[in-house]
């Protein structure tokens, strides 16, 4: 009883514009609305019963907060930002539920996917003029299991939420040919267009492109050369601006929602950086879901991952998809690098 009291109270303090999208999330929330813990029937099985588990943290705010909250704060934004993990389906499931809960709210933005690249935009045109509601045919039809992404059963719900809204799918991504030439030869191989448009020919400041460089060594576990991390950068910067171009020329004329890794939703240097730079009025809004981690209990701790400061708006905690040590899982891979 207190809890639908309290909740109440929240739907009191929304504005009318607001209310249709907190009526939809309400129903998932119930149970944690005076906590601001998310409840959900978690896929991932390691850390589930981690504190920080299915609680969003709005860093500007410095305080938790509830999915009513992040919903009603999306529904005003015209660029959003959902950034995941990509093998762990607990985000793709709340990826879907945030853009099922802007459609509720009247909103009618383009999907962005970085896992489409330019080659399949013409394939996924054709299925979708053919089947328009029918995102499980995407995967065949743009030859999902040769681009090795994880499963498309985990990006399905995100693409089923947007077909059955009638709203438009988007490829946001480059093609690996495009990405391995930029590293080859900078951005030269790029547009020329796009490369002033976002100023991909300016340098970086030294402290940005240093942060970049040991978080690339970092995410590598210290393999990689000078010039194989300068050409990452490189790729990086060409992939955040693309995204950023897809969103901010989507159809549809109600903005944009992008579906990617967290790393490309950093404000800081991601793809919100770039948006910043051609659309400096329009609201962009970040959710980072980052997995738990059983030596970090309190949000400082992850923090720390990215500087001393969350590079998001929200963060979104989830539990883990294993506990494997990422440089023994992929240490031949990584030894292959730095050959």
């Amino acid at each position: 009883m207190m809890q639908r009291m309290a909740c109440r109270c929240m739907l009191g303090r929304v504005r009318p514009s607001q209310r249709v999208v907190v009526l939809l999330v309400l129903l998932a929330v119930l149970a944690g609305c005076r906590t601001g813990v998310t409840r959900a029937s978690w896929q991932s099985a390691v850390e589930r019963e981690h504190r920080l588990v299915g609680r969003i943290w709005d860093v500007a705010g410095e305080r938790f907060v509830d999915e009513v909250a992040v919903a009603a704060r999306l529904a005003e934004a015209r660029y959003v930002l959902l950034g995941e993990k990509h093998d762990n389906p607990d985000h793709h499931v709340l990826q879907a539920r945030m853009l099922g809960a802007l459609t509720a709210a009247g909103r009618r933005p383009a999907v962005a996917f970085e896992m489409f690249v330019p080659s399949q935009a013409g394939a996924l045109a054709r299925h979708l003029a053919a089947k328009p509601r029918n995102a499980a045919g995407i995967a065949e039809a743009v030859n999902w299991k040769a681009s090795g992404w994880p499963a498309w059963a985990m990006y399905e719900p995100i693409a089923q939420a947007a077909l059955d809204a009638g709203l438009p799918i988007v490829v946001a991504n480059l093609d690996t040919e495009r990405i391995r030439a930029v590293s080859r030869q900078g951005v030269a191989a790029l547009d020329a267009a796009l490369v002033q448009r976002h100023g991909l020919d300016q340098p970086l400041p030294e402290d940005v492109r240093n942060a970049m460089a040991k978080e690339i060594l970092d995410s590598h576990c210290g393999h990689g050369s000078e010039s194989l991390v300068a050409a990452m950068i490189d790729a990086q910067r060409a992939r955040d601006a693309q995204m950023a171009e897809a969103m901010l020329t989507a159809p549809g004329g109600d903005g944009a929602v992008l579906i990617a890794g967290a790393g490309h939703a950093r404000n800081d240097r991601g793809v919100p950086a770039y948006l910043r730079r051609i659309a400096p009025d329009a609201r962009a809004v970040s959710v980072a879901f980052l997995e738990v981690d059983s030596k970090r209990s309190d949000v400082e701790g992850y923090a720390a991952r990215f500087g001393g400061r969350l590079p998001f708006d929200y963060v979104w905690f989830t539990p883990r998809v294993d506990d494997e040590d990422p440089c023994e899982k992929f240490r031949k891979s990584l030894e292959r690098m730095r050959r």
